[in-house]
């Protein structure tokens, strides 16, 4: 019981890591940089919140018998089905969208706090059969997902505004540029001629 208390709080700590990651490559940007589309997929950095929310709300809330406090109106129609979780509408404020996802992060604390990792779960939209699991798989699953998603906003702030990741600060701007076309001749030794 006790080693399972210290899993669930490894756990418990990476997944608040990640989500830490995620907000932090928000600061100081403006409406437009945080919902313009930067790949091209669409990926924004609203979005990556606004998918993250949803997310916890659903795995950590829902799936445990736990519903959040609010609902999502992307879930409400079905509109998540077509990706309406993935990026901001214009009526939805990034204030709000933080705000969103604080929120569903709290509820989400307060069930992982309340419930041992074997606490089973059921996970509506997965396939018959297959939606029973318990708190610790979905634990796992939402640091993974988080730490993935907070990756793409590294790469999307990067192109943003050239501020990538933690260890951005390392280098100055010159030597960014020179490692970086250190690598490009490298890589250029396996371009296909033509």
């Amino acid at each position: 019981m006790e080693r399972n208390l210290a899993v669930k709080e490894i756990l418990h700590d990476k997944l608040r890591e990640g989500r830490a990651a995620l907000l932090s490559r928000l600061d100081g940007l403006g409406e437009y940089d945080l919902r313009r589309p930067m790949t091209p997929t669409g990926t924004n950095l609203l979005g990556l919140v606004k998918h993250l929310a949803g997310l916890e709300y659903g795995y950590l809330g829902e799936s445990l018998g736990r519903p959040g406090p609010e609902t999502l109106p992307w879930i409400e129609d079905g509109s998540i089905w077509d990706g309406a979780d993935m990026w901001a509408l214009p009526g939805e404020s990034s204030g709000y969208l933080t705000g969103l996802y604080c929120r569903a992060c709290e509820h989400a604390d307060e069930v992982i706090r309340e419930l041992d990792l074997d606490a089973p779960a059921q996970v509506a939209h997965w396939p018959e059969g297959k939606r029973g699991t318990t708190l610790g798989f979905l634990l796992v699953r939402m640091a993974a997902e988080t730490a993935q998603h907070a990756g793409h906003a590294d790469i999307i702030r990067e192109l943003i505004d050239g501020r990538g990741g933690p260890d951005h600060g390392m280098l100055d701007d010159v030597s960014w540029r020179d490692y970086a076309a250190r690598i490009q001749a490298a890589a250029d030794t396996f371009r296909p001629a033509g």
